[in-house]
């Protein structure tokens, strides 16, 4: 499927998510979506969250932070947007309508990058992962939620299997953690330094602060 069709077409299912997103996820991924937050703001204040949606997880960061949403759908951010203005969000910045892979910001802007429930989605997940590499600063760290299949677990065959009905209502259902860890041993810029456990996983990825001469 050519990328411009794939992402209408999440566009359309996300239109459609909108309405009643937050009343079947927001008990669901409420303990990922806090560790992952935690984790991005003890990197820094200056925090970019892709595939921000909803704005679920927007009252879990501190008041000292200043975080910029960015989503696909802006059927999406409208409700975010409601959330940021009857909460009095005001550590929230900004949010805006935005492709993964390709992210209209500066390079080395943020102390940390969040994406909860949106690399396995995207269309090109190794290109999404470069763009948040490129507005990371040096330091910093890539952290990610959602759901991950471990390598060759037992129910490996089976997430595989249901993957194109997955894919049709907006979901995923085969991405393995090795994805991730891979593409940060390939860049030699990043470590690994944590892989959650259950369902949903959190995965950090960390910016080294300086490479070795």
């Amino acid at each position: 499927m050519p990328v411009t069709d794939h992402l209408e077409t999440q566009k359309r299912a996300y239109a459609t998510w909108a309405k009643f997103y937050d009343k079947i996820y927001q008990r669901m991924l409420s303990r990922p979506q806090r560790e992952a937050v935690a984790a991005a703001c003890a990197c820094g204040p200056e925090i970019l969250e892709i595939g921000v949606g909803t704005g679920l997880t927007l009252p879990y960061f501190t008041p000292e932070s200043r975080v910029v949403g960015a989503d696909l759908s802006l059927d999406m951010l409208k409700v975010a947007n409601r959330k940021v203005a009857s909460g009095g969000l005001g550590h929230v910045r900004g949010l805006t309508v935005m492709d993964a892979c390709r992210l209209g910001f500066e390079a080395e802007r943020f102390d940390a990058v969040t994406a909860q429930f949106v690399i396995t989605l995207v269309p090109d997940p190794e290109q999404a992962l470069a763009e948040m590499d490129r507005v990371l600063k040096p330091g910093g760290e890539i952290v990610i939620s959602s759901r991950l299949v471990d390598d060759g677990g037992a129910l490996a065959p089976f997430w595989a299997a249901v993957a194109p009905l997955a894919r049709a209502i907006g979901w995923s259902s085969d991405f393995k953690v090795s994805r991730l860890t891979d593409w940060a041993a390939r860049t030699g810029r990043y470590d690994t330094v944590h892989i959650g456990r259950g369902y949903f996983k959190v995965v950090r990825l960390r910016k080294r602060a300086s490479l070795p001469t």
